[in-house]
C-alpha cells in the first residue's frame, strides 16, 4: 500500500493512513506504553512517525510514547515493568543478557548508529580521539549507548578508561549548553543537535557514524542502533500486541524508505525542527539511509555490537552471550 502512494505528497500519505485508522478505531482498546530515549532525536523518528501517520490505531493499538532522554533510563523503566517496550539502542539487549536479564529486538530500525563524535572548536589540540585523554565527554547517560561508543573509541585509540570523564549531559539544547560552558570538550550526540553545533561553527566532527560507511569505518561492520526492544517474557506472553506493533513499525520503515527527507519532515512534530526546518531536512537527507527498509536485524549486526562491547565493557569480557537471544525476526517476517 505504501508503495503505491509513495509518488503523491506526504499530506496524502497521512490522509490515507489517517482514513485506514478512522475506520478501525472502534477496535484501538489494547494500550501499550512504550519509553522513547528521546522522541526528537532523528535516530528514532519512527516512534512519532508512526503515531503522525495513525498507524499504531491502524492496529488498534493505543499506544502512549513516553519521552526519555537516555536510553539507559528507558531500559530500566522496562525492567521494572512501567513501561511495554523501548525504543532504543540494540547494544542494550546485549549488555542486559550479560547481567542475567532478557531483552529483544523486535524491530530493528536501523544499521548505524545515526551517531557523531563532536569536539568543541575551542579546543583544537583534540585532532582526533586519541587526543582526549584528561578530557572531559558529553554523552546522554553513564551506561547509555553514546557512552558505549565514546568508551569504545577511545580505547580502540589507545586512551584506556578512567583517562577522560564520560559526562551525563543529554541531548539537545542541555548538550550545547555544556559545549558552550565548557563542561565538555566534546561529546556523542544525534541529529538535529549535530547540524545545529556545526552550523553555528561550535563544534567539528571526529567520528561520523551517520552512515554506513562511516560506520564500518569506525566500528568494524554494519552496526544495529535504534530498534524497538522488549522483555522476552513479555514478548512471549503477548504475541499478538507484540505483532500489531511490529506490523506498524514495519509499516513507518517502509514509509521512510519511500519518501523524501522533506515529505517525512512534514509528518514530524513542528518543534522538533527547533526553529530551522531547512537544516532538519538535510539532515535527514544526509542520513536516512541508515534505516532499514523492513525491520529486519542486519546479517553480522549482531556480531558487531558485541564485538564493540566485548572491546571496553567488564560486564561484556569472559561472558557467554548467545545472540539468538538478544534479537527475533519472527514478528518482522510476518509482518512483510
Amino acid at each position: 500500500m505504501i508503495g503505491k502512494f509513495s509518488k503523491h505528497t506526504v499530506l496524502t500519505s497521512i490522509a490515507f493512513a489517517a482514513a485506514l485508522a478512522g475506520s478501525t478505531s472502534a477496535l484501538a482498546t489494547e494500550k501499550v506504553t512504550l519509553m522513547v530515549g528521546g522522541y526528537e532525536k532523528q535516530i528514532y523518528l519512527p516512534a512519532k512517525l508512526a503515531e503522525g501517520l495513525g498507524y499504531f490505531k491502524a492496529e488498534g493499538l493505543d499506544v502512549v510514547l513516553l519521552n526519555e532522554g537516555a536510553g539507559v533510563d528507558a531500559e530500566g523503566e522496562l525492567l521494572t515493568g512501567a513501561v511495554q517496550g523501548v525504543v532504543g539502542f540494540y547494544d542494550h539487549c546485549i549488555d542486559m543478557q550479560s547481567k542475567g536479564k532478557f531483552l529483544k529486538s523486535v524491530v530493528q530500525f536501523s544499521q548505524a548508529p545515526g551517531e557523531v563524535q563532536l569536539v568543541s572548536t575551542k579546543h583544537p589540540e583534540i585532532k582526533s580521539m586519541a587526543d582526549v585523554k584528561g578530557k572531559s565527554l558529553g554523552v546522554t547517560g553513564l551506561g547509555s549507548s553514546t557512552n558505549f561508543l565514546t568508551q569504545y573509541l577511545a580505547v580502540k585509540a589507545g586512551v584506556p578508561l578512567g583517562q577522560f570523564n564520560s559526562v551525563p549531559v543529554g541531548a539537545g539544547t542541555t548538550f550545547i549548553a555544556a559545549m558552550q560552558q565548557d563542561k565538555i570538550q566534546g561529546g556523542m550526540t544525534t541529529e538535529p543537535t549535530i547540524s545545529r553545533l556545526l552550523k553555528t561553527g561550535e563544534a567539528k566532527i571526529l567520528v561520523d557514524m551517520r552512515t554506513i560507511e562511516g560506520t564500518k569505518q569506525a566500528l568494524g561492520g554494519t552496526y544495529p542502533a535504534a530498534s524497538l526492544y522488549m522483555e522476552s517474557g513479555w514478548i512471549d506472553s503477548h504475541k499478538e500486541v507484540t505483532q500489531k506493533l511490529a506490523n506498524a513499525f514495519v509499516k513507518t520503515l517502509k514509509f521512510i524508505n519511500t519518501h523524501t527527507a522533506a515529505e517525512i519532515t512534514e509528518a514530524m512534530p513542528k518543534a522538533f525542527y527547533v526553529g530551522d526546518k531547512e537544516s532538519y531536512v538535510k539532515a535527514l537527507e544526509g542520513s536516512k539511509a541508515m534505516f532499514t527498509s523492513d525491520g529486519v536485524m542486519p546479517a553480522g549486526g549482531p556480531e558487531t555490537v558485541l564485538a564493540v562491547l566485548s572491546g571496553f565493557s567488564k560486564n561484556i569480557k569472559g561472558k557467554q552471550i548467545d545472540l539468538a537471544k538478544t534479537y527475533t525476526t519472527e514478528f518482522v517476517n510476518k509482518a512483510r
